[in-house]
C-alpha cells in the first residue's frame, strides 16, 4: 500500500482525507514542519499534503519571497513525493505561487472528497506517464551516464531532451550557461552518444591559453614557425580527428585564430602556424561560452560569419538556482565521488544543511556546491556532513524567516560579520568567473596582493582552476 503524509492543523480535514484515501493509502499525520519533516526523511512517501499556512512559514521575512526554496524543502525525501497544498479560499494567490514553485497542485478548504479523488487520480495518471518517459530515456543513455542525468528539474529535462535528439547527428552544437553549470560534461555526453563516441575527445580551454598561443594549440606549427618552435606540433584538431573537440570560452579567442576555425567549420580543413599545406580533418565541433556572444558582435570582438557557424544547435544550461529540485540528487552524487576518492565513511547530509543549501543563491552554479561539498566532506568528523563543516553565512540561511534570522536575535558585531563574508565570497566567485581564475588579473582588480587573494579563497573554499 503507498503511503500518504499529511500536514495540517485542521483536525476536519485529516478525517476526511482519511475517509476518502483510507483504502488507498497508508496515511500519516503530522501537526508541525519539524514533524512533517522527521516523517519525510524516516521513509518513503508517494503523496505529501500541506496546509499552505507551513508553507509560509517557511518564507524570509522580507520581499521578494521565493517561494521555492520552501516548497523543495517540503519534498526533499526518499522518493521526492508529489506534493500538494492545502489551502483556504483567502490564500489562493499564495497558493499559485507555491505551485510556480513546484508544488504539484492543491486543494482548498473546507476540503471536497470529490476534489481530492480527481487531484490524485490524475497525479497518479501524470506519475505514470513521467515513469514511461524515464524509462525512454534511460533506453537511450548509456549506463555509464545514467546516475548523470538524473533530475527533477522540467529545465533539466528539456536541456537532456535536446542532447538526445542532437548527439547522434553531426551538427555543430553551442552551449550557452554561466560558469560552472555543466557545459563540459554536456560536450561529453555529446560525444559519448555520437556516431563519434569511439574517436578522441579533445578538450580545449580557450581562455586559459594566451593570445599568441592559441591558433598554435589549435591548428598546430611547423618547426621554425616562430621563436621556441624548435620542431612540429600536432594541433588539437589533428589530435581529434575522427572524434570531436570541445571549445570551451570560445568567445575568448583572437581575431585570428576565429578565421581559422570559420575556416575549418566550413571546408573542413586548416594550415599550421608557419606552414602551407591543407590539412584536411573530420572533426565534430562542440562550442560553449558563458558570455553573450551576441553582445560580443556587436561590440566587435567576435565574428557574426563565426557564430552562426557554431549557433546551429544551442542548448542554453539553467544556472542551479532555478533547478533547486536537483540540489538533494547532485549533493548524493557528489558524495558518493568523495567517498571513492576519499575513502571516508560519510553516509549524508543534515537535514537543517540541505535547508541551507537548498536556500542558497549559488552564484557558482554546480562547481560551487562541488567545492564546498568537498571541503566538508574534509573537515568532518561524524557520519554525516553537519552545519559545522560549512561556512557560516551559508548555514544562517537554515532557517529563513524565523527567528534566528540574522538581525533579530544575533548580536549587531555578528550580523556585521556574516554580511561581510557574504559579499566578499560572492564577490570573489564574480572576480574569478571574470578573470578565469587569472590569480594575478584578479588580485589587481581587487586590490590586494596575490598572497591575500589566495587566503581569501582558502577561507571560502574557492580554487582559480574551477574557474578556468
Amino acid at each position: 500500500m503507498k503511503s500518504l503524509l499529511v500536514a495540517t492543523p485542521d483536525r476536519a480535514a485529516v478525517a476526511s482525507l482519511r475517509s476518502t484515501l483510507g483504502r488507498k493509502y497508508r496515511l500519516e499525520e503530522a501537526a508541525s514542519v519539524p514533524e512533517y519533516q522527521e516523517l519525510l526523511g524516516r521513509r518513503r512517501f508517494e503523496l505529501a499534503l500541506v496546509d499552505i499556512a507551513f508553507i509560509l512559514q517557511q518564507l524570509p521575512a522580507e520581499e521578494p519571497r521565493d517561494f521555492a526554496p520552501a516548497v523543495h524543502a517540503f519534498r526533499r525525501g526518499p522518493g521526492s513525493p508529489s506534493l500538494i497544498i492545502l489551502t483556504p479560499p483567502e490564500r489562493i494567490r499564495d497558493t499559485v505561487s507555491a505551485v510556480k514553485a513546484g508544488a504539484d497542485n492543491y486543494i482548498t478548504y473546507p476540503v471536497d472528497l470529490h476534489e481530492v479523488e480527481l487531484v490524485t487520480q490524475s497525479l497518479a495518471a501524470l506519475r505514470k506517464i513521467e515513469s514511461e518517459l524515464e524509462y525512454l530515456r534511460d533506453s537511450f543513455w548509456k549506463v555509464e551516464a545514467r546516475d548523470l542525468v538524473r533530475t527533477r528539474s522540467p529545465l533539466m529535462r528539456q536541456v537532456y531532451d535536446k542532447v538526445e535528439v542532437v548527439a547522434p547527428t553531426k551538427a555543430t552544437v553551442l552551449l550557452t550557461g554561466e560558469t560552472g553549470t555543466g557545459k563540459s560534461l554536456m560536450a561529453r555526453l555529446i560525444h559519448m552518444h555520437s556516431s563519434r563516441a569511439g574517436g578522441p575527445f579533445v578538450s580545449v580551454h580557450c581562455g586559459s591559453m594566451p593570445d599568441t598561443l592559441v591558433e598554435s594549440e589549435l591548428f598546430g606549427h611547423e618547426k621554425g614557425a616562430f621563436t621556441g618552435a624548435e620542431r612540429r606540433k600536432l594541433g588539437k584538431f589533428q589530435i581529434a580527428d575522427g572524434g570531436t573537440i570541445f571549445l570551451d570560452e570560445v568567445g575568448t579567442i583572437s581575431p585570428n585564430a576565429q578565421i581559422k576555425l570559420l575556416q575549418v567549420l566550413q571546408e573542413g580543413s586548416f594550415s599550421r602556424v608557419g606552414g602551407e599545406s591543407e590539412i584536411k580533418v573530420d572533426v565534430r565541433v562542440v562550442a560553449a561560452s558563458n558570455a553573450d556572444l551576441e553582445h560580443k558582435i556587436r561590440e566587435g570582438g567576435f565574428r557574426s560569419d563565426l557564430f552562426y557557424r557554431l549557433n546551429v544547435f544551442a542548448i542554453e544550461l539553467p544556472p542551479l538556482r532555478q533547478r533547486r529540485e536537483d540540489i538533494a540528487l547532485l549533493v548524493s552524487t557528489c558524495l558518493d565521488r568523495l567517498q571513492r576518492g576519499y575513502g571516508k565513511e560519510v553516509a549524508g547530509v543534515e537535514e537543517g544543511v540541505m535547508r541551507a543549501l537548498a536556500a542558497y543563491a549559488w552564484p557558482g552554479n554546480i562547481r560551487e556546491l562541488e567545492n564546498l561539498l568537498e571541503r566538508a566532506y574534509i573537515l568532518e568528523q561524524g557520519p554525516r556532513l553537519g552545519p559545522a563543516s560549512f561556512p557560516a553565512d551559508l548555514m544562517a540561511l537554515e532557517h529563513p524567516g524565523q527567528d534566528d534570522e540574522p538581525g533579530q536575535s544575533l548580536p549587531l558585531a555578528e550580523v556585521r560579520r556574516r554580511a561581510v563574508e557574504e559579499v566578499e565570497r560572492r564577490y570573489l566567485v564574480r572576480l574569478l568567473s571574470a578573470k578565469k581564475g587569472r590569480i594575478d588579473q584578479c588580485a589587481s582588480q581587487a586590490g590586494v596582493t596575490t598572497r591575500q587573494l589566495h587566503n581569501l579563497m582558502t577561507k571560502y573554499g574557492l580554487s582559480a582552476r574551477d574557474f578556468r
